[in-house]
């Protein structure tokens, strides 16, 4: 395994790196990290980190205009103490909406907003119906737990449920789940194009 290594390319090979080596792989997984839009780098009067992420302050207000905020992938939110920002990861972006929506609420009332604390309840990866894998918990019971197969793919499924019901509400979420459970009856398993 290399470290701090660019990759330049991926094949069906598996990788190959900016030194010109070649790393051979049946199945690559690529988590490069995030990078915002650039148009997000364009943007007068905000300011904007390295990953072109708008920076915002613990309350997710943008650091140089406080009438705009910024949650999930887009924002760049290091809480103090932290060794790196909050990951983009979506119960990051789930939990900052919630902060997010309270203080433009507290700031209608004419009230302090409050500072957003990224609570990490673990992760799970789902490899399609193959199999499903992850840690759960974080540290809320001092340590990962950590997870594979069945379990986790119920899980795996249960949180993406509880997603579209936070995003589009309870009817259009259950419609949506139910569509889901149709669609598996009906769509082939391989389609050809």
């Amino acid at each position: 395994m290399l470290a701090k290594t660019a990759v330049s390319e991926a094949t069906e090979q598996g990788l190959r790196c900016a030194t010109g080596e070649q790393i051979h792989a049946n199945i690559c997984v690529w988590a490069a990290g995030v990078q915002g839009a650039n148009v997000l780098g364009e943007l007068d009067g905000l300011e904007v980190a390295r990953s072109r992420q708008l920076v915002v302050l613990p309350t997710l207000q943008t650091s140089r205009d406080e009438r705009i905020f910024a949650i999930g992938d887009c924002c760049f939110f290091k809480p103090e103490g932290a060794g790196g920002p909050v990951p983009p990861r979506a119960q990051a972006a789930h939990q900052m909406a919630s902060t997010a929506y309270r203080n433009i609420l507290h700031l209608i009332a004419g009230e302090t907003p409050e500072a957003f604390v990224y609570r990490d309840k673990g992760s799970l990866v789902s490899l399609s119906r193959f199999s499903t894998v992850g840690s759960l918990m974080g540290n809320l019971v001092g340590g990962r737990m950590a997870i594979e197969g069945r379990l986790a793919r119920m899980i795996y499924v249960s949180l993406y449920r509880m997603h579209l019901v936070a995003i589009h509400g309870w009817i259009k979420g259950l419609a949506l789940i139910l569509v889901g459970h149709v669609n598996r009856v009906v769509r082939p398993r391989l389609k050809l194009h």
